[in-house]
């Protein structure tokens, strides 16, 4: 089966080796964005194995089950503290929760919103920065067209990739928004690829 996301991304030379080194991947959208938003910044700092540790015990507080934010919101502060989460991240988690229920915030209504509109609703949020809610963009809400620029592994996979140099950070940056062009309208994807191959790497 074509991927057009491969085909257009494929016209980048430079970029051709990483795709054939990855396996091809689709992007897929998930539930609950007030649970997924918590997941993300639970797991901030973390290693992927800690971070799931982390997520199944919170999991377990509500029986296994994904809880709502009315269910998060009412869960107190030292059971969030007891599965292993800094009082900061209770903190930061209890905010997304209270936001959404405030903002009465359901699924849809963030699915309405273009990239732009969400960074800028969510970030309302303290404990909510940019890249948290590209990653949400990315993961949860399925969006083709966001380039995560303030990532480190993005950032030194391009420094690989293309041979540039992360030193002089004003000119890096517009080096990698400039590559970085030529992906749209398949940039996550691109992203994915890159964190693929400096992980294999």
């Amino acid at each position: 089966m074509s991927k057009p996301h491969l085909d257009h991304l494929s016209k980048d030379a430079q970029l051709l080796p990483v795709l054939q080194s990855v396996e091809p991947y689709l992007l897929q959208e998930r539930h609950n964005i007030c649970l997924r938003l918590c997941a993300s910044i639970m797991s901030q700092q973390l290693s992927t194995k800690v971070a799931d540790v982390i997520f199944k015990r919170f999991l377990d507080l509500f029986g296994g089950n994904e809880p709502d934010a009315r269910q998060i919101l009412d869960t107190p502060f030292d059971t969030l503290r007891g599965i292993g989460l800094s009082n900061a991240k209770v903190g930061y988690v209890q905010n997304v929760a209270r936001y959404m229920l405030e903002n009465k915030t359901d699924d849809e209504t963030i699915r309405q919103m273009n990239n732009d509109e969400v960074i800028e609703f969510l970030t309302q949020i303290k404990g909510v920065g940019r890249w948290t809610v590209e990653m949400l963009l990315m993961f949860t809400l399925g969006r083709e067209d966001v380039f995560a620029i303030d990532d480190l592994g993005i950032q030194q996979a391009m420094a690989r990739v293309y041979n540039l140099d992360m030193a002089n950070k004003k000119e890096f940056r517009r080096q990698m928004l400039e590559i970085s062009s030529a992906w749209a309208p398949y940039r996550t994807y691109a992203c994915f690829y890159l964190w693929k191959f400096k992980d294999n790497k």
